[in-house]
């Protein structure tokens, strides 16, 4: 039921309830509202947490060459086998570049699993495709050749 135009005041219009149950579901869709919000912020809180403390990993196809990288694509980690010594540098150049993007794909997988786990809307792809970008850029792009 809509309010009921009582008349006019020194601050504008006055609104009446025209019964008490329509102020009542009134309020009860604000509290609604608000335990929703509330809950949303919680779930934003614990799934930055629990992103903070992400990593990717990943190793190249004969193991020669294994990476870590922490909760925003950076390498915190880098081990190669002696192996590597056997090969042209730029062999194993090209490893570490590609195991890298690899090691940000499975972070890339994690975030998705946490975001859609928190969240089941829009939310949930925001993050994602944040992250995406920000993981996984677009090798045509200017930013991939930096």
């Amino acid at each position: 039921m809509l309010p009921v135009v009582a008349g006019s005041g020194p601050l504008g219009r006055v609104d009446v309830w025209a019964d008490d149950a329509a102020l009542d579901a009134a309020e009860r869709r604000l509290d609604e509202w608000e335990t929703s919000l509330a809950e949303r912020a919680t779930r934003a809180k614990t799934l930055s947490a629990t992103m903070r403390g992400l990593t990717g990993t990943a190793h190249n196809t004969d193991r020669t060459v294994d990476v870590t990288v922490d909760s925003v694509g950076l390498l915190i980690d880098l081990r190669l086998d002696e192996r590597v010594r056997q090969q042209p540098a730029a062999h194993t150049a090209r490893q570490i570049l590609e195991t890298t993007a690899a090691a940000r794909a499975d972070l890339l997988r994690q975030v998705t699993v946490a975001a859609t786990e928190s969240f089941d809307d829009a939310s949930a792809q925001a993050i994602i495709h944040s992250y995406r970008s920000r993981l996984l850029p677009d090798q045509g792009s200017n930013d991939a050749r930096r």
